[in-house]
């Protein structure tokens, strides 16, 4: 196995690609319905249009607001973010007519690297449930003893065998594409914020907890 060693530029490369394909269908779902709007003169053509652009539109916010915590420089270096924010842009975009997301945390100013972990936590469970299910997020303690874990139970459940590798930095190809770059990404999320990410899964649940580091034998 390899260990990942990427440059600044293509990081932020391979990140900026994984939003984009994030925001570019619900936006091609407006241009799509404007198309409809300046073409179709059908009464039920154009009120089927305008549906789709509001529920576009409203999925483009929910996805955009919540990469600018997961993934942006939310804040100044540093900085604190309110727990309820994660929660409120996690709900916005999990929280549909195919998953239930619970939410089990007190309200509180977290460091924003451990709001960015929790969040990119959550990103990498609901890829394991495709067709949704429910996903449960909790975040127990405070400063340097928060601890988080997410899990998911649904149709279809599934976990990427590559996950558990990208997250600890490593490759067996000693390569990343768009498509692994963000649980590699979390995995320097975790580190940055002295955290170790441990993945469980069965047939029932997928399970990923972060907790502190432990301390290097002799350390």
């Amino acid at each position: 196995m390899n260990i990942l060693a990427l440059e600044p530029l293509d990081l932020a490369a391979l990140v900026a690609s994984r939003v984009c394909h994030d925001v570019i269908s619900p936006v091609g779902a407006i241009v799509n319905g404007l198309e409809v709007l300046e073409e179709d003169k059908d009464e039920g053509m154009r009120e089927f249009a305008l549906d789709l652009i509001r529920k576009s539109a409203k999925a483009a916010s929910a996805r955009l607001q919540f990469c600018r915590l997961a993934f942006g420089a939310a804040g100044s270096a540093g900085a604190a973010i309110d727990t309820g924010d994660a929660e409120k842009v996690a709900r916005g975009l999990f929280a549909d007519d195919r998953t239930q997301l619970n939410w089990e945390s007190p309200r509180v100013f977290m460091p924003k690297n451990k709001v960015k972990l929790v969040l990119n936590l959550c990103l990498i469970a609901a890829a394991c449930i495709p067709r949704g299910g429910v996903m449960n997020v909790s975040i127990e303690g405070e400063g340097d003893d928060a601890r988080m874990s997410v899990t998911v139970k649904g149709p279809n459940l599934k976990l990427a065998s590559h996950v558990a590798d990208l997250l600890e930095g490593r490759s067996e190809s000693g390569m990343v594409d768009a498509h692994g770059i963000q649980p590699f990404f979390t995995g320097l999320v975790a580190r940055s914020c002295g955290m170790a990410v441990q993945v469980a899964a069965s047939s029932e649940d997928v399970t990923l907890r972060a907790a502190p580091e432990a301390p290097a034998a002799g350390a």
